[in-house]
């Protein structure tokens, strides 16, 4: 082979470094949105010339555009078996870079379009890990100090980026000493299951 040709099965050069190039604005972007949040959250504006000064975040439970929760008890005291919590989320192109740089997952099947174009899904998918992070985000609205002890997950769909996903955790047995055990699912808006697994928590009180 020619050192001007490239093997079939891989995107060209100047293809590979436009994808990476994306990316990286995707993460400096994320970037500058998250040190915006923090400066917010200190009661703190930026460095330019008429940025506004938000007030400071006073609570941990805070949320985003298109986030939504759901529970079926407010208190620790009353959580058992049947008590749930569900939490529903898009999932950007966005949040997959970050996720990517985060993680150091750079898989250009979740990357390069081109590339995944030619994949069995027909186009890029979410990470999924990413998509199981959803379980984590719904046990930490349970109220009380969320734990994890375990967790157990099969992976049956892929996530396509921008789906809104809900993930639902439902208590199946106390376990004793504040821990439980709980179903730990992801399905899509059309009530697919993209994952289905279950997890072991502790819930602790919160601290004062």
């Amino acid at each position: 082979m020619s050192e001007s040709e490239s093997p079939s099965d891989e995107t060209p050069v100047t293809e590979f470094v436009g994808s990476w190039s994306d990316a990286s604005k995707h993460v400096l972007n994320s970037y500058v949105e998250a040190n915006k949040a923090i400066l917010a959250s200190m009661g703190l504006s930026g460095t330019e010339e008429g940025d506004q000064i938000e007030p400071p975040v006073t609570e941990l439970t805070y949320g985003s555009v298109g986030w939504s929760m759901d529970r079926s008890v407010e208190t620790r005291e009353e959580l058992g078996v049947g008590e749930y919590v569900e939490f529903t989320k898009p999932l950007t192109d966005a949040d997959v870079h970050a996720f990517a740089q985060a993680s150091g997952d750079t898989n250009r099947l979740h990357l390069d379009d081109q590339y995944a174009a030619r994949s069995r899904f027909g186009d890029r998918i979410v990470h999924g890990t990413l998509v199981g992070g959803l379980i984590s985000a719904a046990l930490a609205r349970l109220p009380g100090l969320t734990i994890y002890l375990s967790e157990s997950l099969e992976f049956k769909g892929p996530a396509m980026i921008g789906s809104v996903l809900t993930a639902r955790c439902e208590i199946v047995e106390d376990l004793g000493e504040n821990k439980y055990r709980l179903t730990a699912n992801v399905t899509n808006a059309d009530g697919r299951t993209l994952i289905d697994g279950e997890a072991v928590v502790l819930i602790d009180e919160m601290p004062e």
